[in-house]
């Protein structure tokens, strides 16, 4: 019904903006155009004008500190219903970070290391990889990745969402097939559509659609010619951003190995999370190096920094250095941002002979199942694997996740809250991002805030009960299930 509702008061308003009752505040086609082919879609567009804008505020919000386990934010307001902001010269100290991909807390960790390399190499390179850009501060990272990966190779880059956008019309072209599955990165889809490759999408984590689809391609070949396909490469993340699921990669192994097709795994979020040693997904499962063909991943969350790279086999690396647009055309990673990575996987591999890496990974885990559970007592809906530090709350409604983020930032908490079109539009919802540098007494007091907000917005919308907790629960324990939990709502 509020979907109907809002929908309806934005139909009033477009009429109302048409005959000149209303200022209209957005972009508009001129007269000569209205012929034209529309540069945007009709309902995102209409979402965005009518929706999207009266909630704006919660989104973009500009941050004036380091984003550690506290950040301060620059206050800002609007006078015309969010089309405009101001700022009001106020600054909101001390907000506790719920939000932010710092699960490390590395990001400020090694300053003067950093300042070392910045006064001997300079800011930045001013060139490609492939010209007059690689210095041996790559090499050393490429080198220090490949001992963390355990894979032959590696090769970084300045971006990550270039990373995939890049390296994926390297290996696919025309007359290639591309599974992916549904949930997967803007990135990888971006970097699938510029391939020429046939892209098939199969549902979220589920193996038998995957199957269903391997055993389609190799029966039937490319369409009309009936041609077998030159090469099947399947996508996968290892821990899904939005959903905070971690992919079936057992499973995907299993049929990647029976059908003779390749595996491109992502491992933005999961690099440095996950694993005994954090070394991601694959390792997490016990599984070979082998067991992947290509492995992707960033270095903007676990490690601080910016950037991504791809790892595997020697010669599937030494393709990519040639083939990649990246190589080519885009400016090599800046040496002070590789000196960020390489103390920050120093410190997660125990090269400088502390153990604290390991335990800020047990932390990380730790608080990741104590928050998790902790919801899912006060009955909210999570998604989600007990072992990913993203934890999404549902909220459904984009009024409500208006009033939640609105809400949480006066009590000083500071979280994410994504809608259409990043998720399906009935299906918005709070993101929180876990830090091992989150004390019980931080996640406490973001928990009784939830709580509280959860019987003001009427938001608890899970009939699962779950099991009280009693004073001998521990959210220690490595051992960890990648089992989904899965929800019904209330009639």
């Amino acid at each position: 019904m509020g979907y109907g509702i809002g929908t309806l008061f934005g139909y009033l308003r477009d009429f109302m903006r048409k005959w000149g009752l209303e200022k209209r505040n957005g972009a508009t086609e001129r007269e000569e155009q209205k012929d034209f082919v529309p540069l945007y879609q009709e309902f995102e567009s209409f979402f965005k004008r009518n929706l999207y804008m009266r909630i704006r505020d919660n989104w973009n919000r500009p941050i004036c500190s380091e984003p550690g386990t506290y950040f301060d934010l620059l206050e800002r307001v609007s006078d015309d219903y969010n089309w405009t902001f101001r700022f009001t010269g106020r600054i909101l100290k001390n907000v506790i970070n719920m939000g932010s991909y710092n699960f490390l807390g590395l990001t400020s960790s090694y300053i003067e290391q950093v300042k070392d390399v910045l006064d001997k190499y300079g800011a930045g390179v001013a060139s490609t990889r492939n010209e007059m850009g690689t210095m041996e501060k790559h090499k050393e990272l490429e080198a220090l990745l490949a001992k963390f990966l355990d894979v032959e190779d590696a090769m970084i880059f300045g971006m990550g969402f270039a990373t995939n956008a890049a390296t994926i019309p390297a290996l696919v072209e025309k007359g290639c097939l591309i599974l992916s599955d549904e949930l997967n990165h803007a990135s990888m889809i971006l970097g699938s559509r510029l391939s020429g490759a046939t892209i098939r999408c199969f549902k979220h984590n589920n193996m038998e659609h995957l199957e269903k689809l391997l055993r389609e391609a190799i029966i039937y070949g490319q369409p009309r010619t009936g041609r077998a396909w030159k090469k099947i490469l399947i996508l996968v993340e290892g821990i899904y951003s939005m959903e905070g699921t971690m992919v079936n990669l057992p499973g995907v192994v299993a049929l990647k190995k029976k059908y003779k097709a390749y595996l491109y795994m992502d491992e933005a979020h999961s690099i440095g999370t996950v694993g005994p040693r954090g070394g991601g997904t694959r390792q997490y499962y016990g599984l070979s190096s082998d067991d992947v063909d290509v492995y992707m991943g960033t270095f903007s969350k676990s490690f601080g920094a910016a950037g991504g790279y791809i790892a595997g086999k020697k010669a599937l690396v030494d393709h990519v250095r040639i083939h990649s647009y990246s190589t080519t055309y885009a400016t090599s990673m800046s040496p002070p941002i590789a000196e960020q990575i390489i103390q920050s996987m120093k410190f997660i591999m125990g090269y400088n002979g502390s153990t604290e890496g390991q335990r800020r990974l047990r932390e990380l885990h730790s608080n990741a199942k104590y928050f998790r559970q902790r919801l899912k007592d006060m009955g909210f809906i999570t998604y989600g694997s007990n072992q990913s530090p993203v934890v999404p709350v549902l909220l459904y409604m984009p009024s409500k996740i208006s009033a939640f983020a609105r809400l949480l930032l006066e009590k000083n908490i500071g979280v994410v809250v994504v809608g259409f079109p990043a998720t399906p539009l009935t299906q918005a919802r709070a993101r929180f991002c876990l830090s091992s540098l989150h004390t019980r007494e931080i996640l406490d007091k973001v928990l009784e805030a939830v709580d509280e907000l959860g019987d003001l917005l009427n938001v608890r919308y899970s009939r699962q009960k779950s099991p009280a907790l009693t004073d001998g629960t521990s959210f220690d324990d490595d051992e960890e299930s990648s089992e989904e939990m899965s929800f019904e709502l209330e009639d």
